[in-house]
């Protein structure tokens, strides 16, 4: 529950005990109070405290006076005077029981409120005899008593992370904000702007990480920032897809819209708005896309939510296209706000903040798992990643290392500076499985000419897509994550070409720093290793987990309707020659077999089986053994 609420309550407990009658009987300083409870209605804050605070100069027991004065200073971020004549007032109610406990009560918030955990948990405690068993019953009190339990629970628990702010040339702006990075944590973006006022221009900028530090921050692009405000973005952990919001644009459907870019070359393209199907004609922002550009996040205030600002997501179902957005649901949205949504990189948790879940004050950073596609009851990340203050836009990066936010400096209780931090990420908040990021390079392996390749990597327990990427088109560079799953595979596939298919562990692929694939054009006499293929020792049956592979090479064989290839079956050299031959053509006869039964023509397939009679290692070793019992796919 918001703490603002709580202090409201303070006002109702009064108005039932006081009615319209005052401790004090100065007319003059009556007179100045109730002008200040106009002001105060008028939000003329400045001049309502000055009304309270001459009404206590009147009449130094005026205790109505002491604590509208002491809230309105709170009410303004003022927590130091606020304390100090809430303590005043409290020690002129001595023997007032209702004012005892109201002083109480605004005592406790403004401990809470100024970050002085330790002191409002005492400070409630000891007040317990001051508050009627009314009061005690109410949903306020019983509200800051689950929040006091909730906050002495975890200060017992609490983190041990060093903050520390991006060093020169970051940080220069009046403003900066919502970082966001790569998957290598070699390129960060962020969101500049020239002041705290809503009029000041927004941009994103980007700094890239070298030999050691970060280079002096640039605008991202001209294609990307304009003459409007280019706010909150995320980009694909490759970096090559960039979301982010736009506000009053021309082409927008609300006062913030959503674009997306896509860079192509080096270069980022022009921009386009996502479209009504994704935009509403509300507030929609805060994008977070997962690792590999299939999942959008975002916040908003559109209609049909839960209340406040709701997180919704999007799922690609193709370049141009996006479905229509989803509402998270109420495990994670509230009748309050949920804003700045990150998805991390194993596409498992879902970080986002909140002040409608059990916090510690203002916007708190919460965490859900995805199980099986239901986000789960969120988690607190626990203090002091949380505090008395509004945690806002958490990135953490895919090496598990670090997390970067935005740490604001308060003036007078106003915004007046903000700053790109980081942390090192504390171990005891489970992130899930460790994440090895690689890249490098697919071409043409007859001309080494790049090619824009799609490469998938797929569990194949349960034939689910973790992550699917592109390679660029002018290099044929790419950026791959793997996830220490116990069975994937990569699959690297452009139409006109043989496929590449891989198995992750066996391959060693999380080895390689820079990986350089060659993909074969289609034609007569070239063949490929059929990777992924299982069969229990001294079968021939096919295993649930090579479905990945024989559906790929289904969809080779339609997007290729000429061509005939011949199924080889391969075996290692342990036991009888002839048997192992036998073995082989059976295991090859059995992928025919899936593809006869999925509608691919008989007459386009053909099987061989060599049993041991043509090694590709050594059957020397357990890896050369591992690697000669195979299914390779020649085209005929």
């Amino acid at each position: 529950m918001r703490i603002t609420q709580i202090v409201l309550f303070l006002i109702f407990i009064s108005s039932q005990a006081l009615g319209q009658q005052y401790t004090s009987e100065n007319r003059r300083a009556i007179k100045l109070y109730q002008e200040g409870e106009d002001l105060s209605m008028r939000r003329r804050y400045d001049e309502a405290q000055e009304k309270y605070a001459d009404a206590v100069k009147k009449d130094e027991g005026f205790l109505e006076a002491y604590k509208k004065w002491s809230q309105l200073l709170l009410k303004k971020g003022s927590a130091v005077e606020a304390l100090q004549v809430a303590k005043a007032g409290e020690l002129k109610s001595q023997g007032k029981v209702d004012f005892m406990a109201d002083f109480s009560w605004l005592i406790t918030n403004i401990y809470l409120k100024s970050g002085d955990f330790d002191a409002a948990i005492r400070k409630f405690h000891d007040s317990q005899g001051l508050f009627s068993s009314k009061v005690k019953s109410s949903s306020s009190f019983k509200a800051m008593e689950q929040k006091m339990a909730f906050i002495q629970k975890e200060l017992k628990n609490e983190k041990v992370i060093h903050k520390e702010r991006l060093e020169s040339p970051l940080n220069q702006f009046h403003l900066q904000y919502f970082p966001v990075l790569t998957a290598d944590s070699k390129q960060l973006l962020f969101t500049k702007r020239d002041g705290v006022t809503p009029s000041m221009h927004e941009d994103i900028f980007t700094s890239n990480w070298d030999q050691g530090s970060w280079s002096p921050p640039k605008a991202l692009s001209e294609s990307i920032n304009t003459i409007h405000n280019e706010g909150t973005c995320t980009i694909s952990a490759d970096g090559n897809i960039l979301i982010y919001t736009s506000c009053d644009a021309p082409d927008s459907f609300g006062s913030c819209d959503l674009y997306i870019a896509y860079k192509v070359g080096g270069q980022w393209q022009a921009p386009m708005n996502m479209g009504e199907k994704v935009n509403s004609r509300y507030w929609d922002s805060q994008p977070s896309l997962s690792a590999d550009g299939s999942i959008l996040f975002f916040s908003s205030n559109r209609r049909g939510g839960m209340g406040g600002n709701d997180i919704y997501y999007s799922v690609r179902e193709s370049e141009n296209s996006w479905s229509e957005p989803i509402n998270v649901g109420e495990s994670i949205n509230t009748e309050f706000d949920e804003v700045s949504p990150f998805i991390y990189f194993n596409n498992e948790l879902l970080f986002f903040a909140s002040d409608g879940h059990m916090g510690f004050g203002g916007m708190d950073l919460f965490n859900s798992k995805i199980v099986h596609g239901a986000f789960q009851q969120p988690v607190n990340l626990g203090y002091p990643i949380n505090d008395h203050l509004d945690q806002l836009a958490l990135f953490i990066t895919a090496q598990q290392d670090y997390a970067y936010y935005t740490e604001n400096s308060l003036k007078d209780g106003a915004l007046d500076r903000s700053y790109l931090y980081r942390f090192a990420f504390p171990k005891e908040i489970d992130l899930g499985e460790r994440l090895v990021v690689t890249g490098g390079k697919v071409r043409n392996e007859k001309t080494g000419e790049p090619i824009v390749a799609t490469l998938s990597l797929v569990d194949l327990e349960n034939d689910s897509t973790m992550y699917e990427f592109r390679s660029e088109g002018d290099s044929g560079r790419f950026m791959m994550i793997y996830p220490d799953k116990a069975s994937s595979g990569l699959y690297v596939e452009k139409k006109g070409f043989l496929p590449r298919i891989y198995n992750v562990e066996k391959d060693s692929l999380k080895d390689i720093k820079d990986m350089d694939i060659g993909l074969k054009p289609v034609a007569k006499g070239e063949e490929f290793l059929f990777e992924n293929v299982f069969f229990d020792f001294d079968k021939a049956d096919l295993k649930p987990s090579s479905k990945s592979s024989l559906l790929r090479l289904k969809k080779f064989l339609d997007e290729n309707p000429d061509v005939h290839i011949v199924i080889e079956g391969h075996t290692d050299n342990v036991g009888d020659a002839d048997y192992n031959r036998d073995l082989s053509l059976r295991r090859a006869a059995s992928v025919r077999d899936y593809l006869l039964q999925r509608g691919i023509d008989g007459e386009r397939l053909t099987v061989s089986g060599y049993g041991d009679k043509r090694p590709i290692m050594s059957n020397d070793t357990a890896t050369g053994r591992s690697k000669n019992r195979r299914i390779e796919i020649l085209v005929d």
